[in-house]
């Protein structure tokens, strides 16, 4: 595997603590030098990308995993207003959902963001292809900075 950046903020936005917890030991596994912030609300997420609140401190991610369907305000919402930010919108979103439908592939495209993955039912499968995703958007992909 690459020789990956010093620490990165990955920013999970999933509300299933299994895959939650399934991205976070993918991540890990290499004990490569990321941080993880996991959010399950998407309220919360919100406060946390606007630094308001409990999150008036947080830094700014490098990378969201975005799951379309969280409670608080739904992940197509925050797509969409993440994008509608100058001060977020350079942050790539992988919108990582169970979503097969044609019409939420087409509006997060539309959204602006950067790719959408399908989640596979298979926890094995998941998880490579979160690694995938670390590979190449950590590892390959160069970065804005903050």
């Amino acid at each position: 595997m690459e020789d990956f950046p010093a620490e990165r903020l990955i920013l999970v936005l999933e509300d299933n603590p299994d895959h939650t917890r399934l991205i976070e030991d993918a991540f890990n596994e290499n004990s490569l030098r990321h941080q993880i912030v996991a959010i399950a609300d998407g309220m919360q997420a919100m406060d946390f990308l606007h630094r308001r609140g409990d999150y008036i401190d947080a830094p700014r991610p490098d990378l969201i995993l975005l799951d379309f369907d969280l409670p608080g305000k739904d992940g197509r919402d925050i797509l969409a207003e993440i994008k509608a930010d100058p001060q977020l919108r350079r942050i790539p979103i992988v919108v990582l959902t169970l979503s097969a439908r044609e019409e939420d592939i087409f509006r997060s495209y539309t959204l602006q963001g950067n790719c959408y993955v399908i989640k596979s039912s298979d926890r094995e499968r998941l998880f490579q292809i979160v690694k995938h995703i670390e590979e190449f958007w950590l590892g390959i992909v160069t970065l804005p900075a903050d």
